[in-house]
């Protein structure tokens, strides 16, 4: 039996910020799935302060250890949770975890520094040594680096493959270079392995010394070779050849079902997808105090409020758009500039636009199943889900080709075509690609209605995600 071990800062639904937790929450099950009893599927994250009760209260502590983070003697305690096949470790360490908010702390080099140890060390002293480390992002980034340095040779590590995943090249970790030593407790030797442009950072280090490298999607990898797109790092990218690949990400489509009653006013299927869109239009609607003006589609964007997700291309043309006889909704929260801007706007027009400055999942469910059209105008997108949710519930994407989104959405007219995809990130492309999609729908007869299945149909399971990183680890694990 093999043995997999994913090791991540989030995870849907214990703790979760955004795609990562979604990502993790995801996986790990699917893979179980395809493998069966073949391998043994874990998944150790921290235990944060805001994982609730109600998870709290199912969990058994099974192990207690300490180690040395440079100097200081750090003690953690580890608990374990199973659940769908999967057994979740979540380690304890009070001191940094039993916070309010995840991330944004001013120690958190340090916070995860201790993670990635106390990670190793648990997995090293209770004799669960796994074939195969899946780490994730900066946070977890040092578990690599340590095999590496710390653990090079201790027999019991020297047989464990590691693949790094960077979801958002974006967010690296970088510290100043006193912390090599003073909290990393690495010697000068090791400063070369994680240096890069006067910083100590995390995610290079984790890079450099992972067997292989991915990121969320085929495109994306492409574009982190290009210093447009890799936030500095492209060369660093660039020099790992073929360790560097990238996997489309899949869609938890348990989660995310236009079927589901508990969430959804009106639950539908492809084939009543007519009078189930209309229940939930009525519905959200009368929620938010929109007129139910049957002949107007609803625009829906739910995202992150900040300048990647191309905010400034849709309030560039918000009063255009307008000028289309639509309605439109916005939900999510983010920079104060777009909060703002988009306040002002739903006040010029309040029988057209609702401004819902908030996180909400389940009002976004009910969201996805009331609207037609999904707007995604990112500038940047190493993978996205939100143009995979829409199409699971017959909302039909308007996209930006690149990362992600080019790789996950058919323009329509074309074979398998499941929604509207434009190029350059420029107010008049967005605009004009929305205005196709509005002028189809107004066009009625059975092309919308077509599209709208056949964007449901679309397979964005985890299956054949997981089905290639089974592939990569089995890869790895035979070269072992």
């Amino acid at each position: 039996m093999k043995r997999i071990v994913y090791v991540t800062s989030e995870v849907t639904p214990f703790a979760a910020s955004g795609g990562l937790g979604d990502v993790m929450g995801a996986l790990p099950r699917s893979l179980k799935r395809l493998t069966g009893r073949d391998t043994e599927v874990s998944v150790i994250l921290p235990l944060y302060g805001t994982v609730a009760k109600e998870w709290r209260r199912r969990m058994k502590r099974i192990y207690g250890g300490h180690f040395y983070l440079a100097w200081r003697k750090s003690g953690y305690s580890v608990l374990r949770l199973a659940m769908q096949g999967v057994e979740y470790f979540f380690i304890e360490g009070a001191q940094y975890f039993d916070r309010p908010m995840m991330y944004g702390e001013f120690d958190d080099g340090e916070r995860f520094a201790f993670f990635s140890r106390a990670v190793l060390d648990f997995l090293l002293e209770s004799g669960r040594v796994p074939d195969l480390l899946h780490l994730n992002d900066w946070q977890t980034a040092l578990c690599a680096v340590y095999l590496r340095t710390l653990y090079a040779e201790d027999r019991r590590a020297s047989g464990i493959s590691t693949v790094l995943t960077v979801h958002n090249i974006e967010y690296q970790g970088k510290y100043d270079p006193a912390i090599l030593s003073d909290v990393l407790g690495l010697s000068y030797e090791h400063y070369g392995l994680l240096e890069y442009d006067g910083c100590i950072n995390f995610l290079k280090g984790g890079m450099m010394a992972a067997d292989r490298v991915t990121t969320v999607s085929p495109r994306y990898a492409e574009e982190l070779r290009d210093p447009d797109f890799g936030a500095g790092l492209s060369g660093i990218i660039s020099s790992l050849g073929t360790r560097f690949s990238g996997i489309l990400n899949g869609l938890d489509t348990t989660f995310f079902n236009p079927r589901d009653a508990s969430v959804i006013d009106c639950p539908y299927t492809a084939s009543a997808l007519r009078e189930g869109k209309a229940g939930n239009k009525r519905a959200i609607r009368e929620a938010l105090g929109l007129p139910d003006r049957k002949e107007a589609p609803i625009l829906l964007l739910v995202s992150r409020l900040v300048e990647a997700k191309g905010i400034d291309l849709l309030l560039a043309t918000a009063e255009r758009l307008l000028s289309l006889d639509v309605q439109l909704i916005v939900l999510g929260t983010g920079e104060e500039r777009y909060e703002s801007a988009l306040r002002e706007l739903q006040e010029k027009h309040p029988e057209s636009i609702r401004a819902l400055l908030r996180f909400d999942r389940n009002l976004s469910k009910k969201l996805y199943a009331s609207a037609d059209i999904f707007l995604m105008p990112s500038y940047r997108e190493p993978c996205g889900l939100a143009q995979m949710t829409a199409c699971r519930y017959g909302t039909i994407p308007v996209v930006r080709s690149t990362g992600g989104l080019a790789d996950s959405i058919i323009p329509y007219g074309r074979e398998g075509g499941c929604g509207f995809v434009f190029g350059d990130p420029t107010p008049d492309e967005f605009f004009d690609c929305v205005q196709d999609a509005v002028s189809l729908f107004r066009k009625g007869g059975g092309n919308w209605e077509r599209l709208c299945r056949a964007a449901m149909r679309a397979d964005f399971s985890w299956r054949r995600s997981a089905e290639r990183y089974l592939s990569l680890y089995c890869e790895l694990m035979e070269e072992e």
